[in-house]
């Protein structure tokens, strides 16, 4: 069945009740699970990562920077927040750009939020091989041991059920955010006003505050953004939710409230004490820099610091689950190969997704550790999964407009309160960012090459092969329909 009504050419086959038999997804969350999912996903954002900022523009730099990436995520979370309970399919973003921009659109969009969640693991995994590096004392060569094994243990555990990972989930979310109280409450005593506002040595022109200037706001988007990267994670568990229309906005803006607080908690606490701004920002275990400040560098920092991974581990095991649905969900409808979409026969969980993203994450990171770099393998991948982040937000953005104009029937069981202006103000401070970093950041301007060839070759495999073998999966079969009862249309 060809469909050619503006989608571009694109084909479907026919595929019988086996087809989804062979892919099912067992339901399994409500509104504490979601929060737990979307809290997890970003939470390592504290542990590790935000602190490169420091090192691109200073705290002032780091401070505005996170001011406006709180502000873009507050417009993209309501957002998402009104089109995942009316679009409850676990394609996310994939599925909003199906029903609003065809199938074109939902292959441009889903490769990019694919960037995003294959890429962010491998970060994160990075940081967990800095930590347990720095706790047992190994050499740096044992790096890819450790990001191996963490892969192998987090990829089983997503394997093991829907149940099991949505429970440990929970506890290591909660247990992660207890860790950062901990945190919190000690660094308080320990604030010292020159260790964040007047380290980093400016240079001409440069100011105690932004010892960069505005190039180096700029230039700390990226880590910013790393504050809140992943919330969007959670309608891709919609066929795994109870209750998606009245759960998965109330996860999603209750997860939003809890990393605002977290984000600047983080940023100041953790910038005013020792070592300060400018030693922080080349860290690649900052919490534990903390920890040690507090508690000294003896066997009690070090058991707490093993603790702390648990924030690394929440963030892990959460985006291993997104990456896991987002290519279940596309290789369910063609749009990857077919194989990936099938679950396990007895634990209903996308196996073949889960293992084949794992390998694919490990993969770049390992290359970018054996090739060398002038900047941390951890600062290179992060750079990379924000440009999928970025290009994925603008898409969805672009994505809720459309539908509020072309969709205006479909029911919505939750309408954000900042409607098309804040869909459009996140979209705007997404496309400013993604332009911005191109100027102002050399590690983004080598690292988007290879970002750039992801793009290339999975809009080739889509353009020869995958838009002529497409499945009406749910995602599809529901824009299908939403488009043919628009008012006033006739089905084209």
């Amino acid at each position: 069945m060809t469909d050619d009504g503006g989608t571009g050419g694109v084909e479907y086959e026919a595929v019988d009740a086996s087809y989804f038999a062979e892919r099912g997804l067992r339901r399994h969350a409500r509104v504490g699970s979601l929060w737990a999912l979307g809290v997890g996903a970003v939470i390592s954002g504290d542990f590790f990562g935000w602190n490169f900022g420091l090192a691109a523009g200073g705290f002032g730099g780091l401070l505005i920077a996170t001011l406006v990436i709180t502000a873009m995520y507050t417009g993209l979370c309501f957002s998402i927040a009104e089109m995942a309970p009316a679009l409850p399919h676990t394609g996310g973003a994939y599925s909003f750009a199906r029903s609003s921009m065809g199938p074109w659109g939902a292959f441009v969009t889903g490769m990019a939020e694919n960037m995003e969640y294959v890429l962010t693991p491998a970060v994160i995994v990075v940081g967990i091989g800095g930590y347990l590096g720095a706790i047992f004392g190994t050499p740096d060569g044992w790096a890819p041991l450790w990001w191996a094994l963490a892969y192998a243990v987090f990829v089983g555990l997503n394997v093991a059920g829907v149940e099991t990972s949505f429970r440990f989930t929970v506890v290591i979310t909660v247990l992660a955010l207890g860790i950062l109280a901990v945190f919190y409450l000690g660094a308080l005593t320990q604030l010292d006003l020159q260790a964040f506002a007047f380290d980093v040595e400016p240079e001409a022109g440069g100011s105690s505050f932004l010892p960069y200037g505005w190039k180096g706001v700029f230039a700390c988007l990226p880590f910013a953004i790393w504050f809140y990267l992943a919330i969007e994670e959670l309608p891709l568990a919609a066929e795994e939710s109870h209750e998606p229309a009245a759960d998965m906005p109330r996860g999603i803006l209750l997860g939003l409230l809890t990393l605002v607080v977290c984000a600047f908690a983080t940023l100041v606490l953790s910038s005013g004490m020792a070592p300060g701004a400018a030693a922080l920002g080349r860290s690649e275990e900052p919490l534990f820099e903390g920890l040690r400040t507090l508690f000294g560098a003896g066997l009690g920092s070090k058991l707490l610091a093993l603790i702390a991974v648990a924030g690394l581990v929440a963030s892990f095991h959460t985006i291993i689950f997104a990456y896991g649905r987002q290519v279940y969900s596309l290789s369910r409808a063609g749009y990857f190969p077919r194989w990936l979409s099938v679950t396990h026969t007895t634990r209903e969980t996308p196996h073949r997704a889960l293992i084949a993203g794992a390998l694919l994450g490990y993969g770049v990171a390992l290359t970018i550790h054996v090739l060398g770099s002038e900047h941390p393998v951890g600062a290179v991948l992060l750079n990379m999964a924000v440009f999928g982040a970025v290009i994925s937000y603008v898409l969805q953005m672009s994505s809720y407009v459309l539908l509020r104009i072309r969709l205006p029937h479909i029911e919505r069981p939750y309408r954000s309160p900042f409607g098309i202006p804040g869909a459009v103000f996140a979209g705007g401070v997404s496309a400013v960012t993604l332009v911005a970093l191109f100027v102002v950041d050399p590690i983004y301007q080598k690292v988007v090459i290879g970002a750039a060839i992801w793009y290339a070759l999975g809009l080739l495999y889509f353009a020869i092969h995958a838009r002529h073998h497409l499945v009406a999966s749910p995602e599809e079969a529901f824009a299908a329909a939403a488009l043919a009862e628009r008012p006033g249309e006739s089905r084209r």
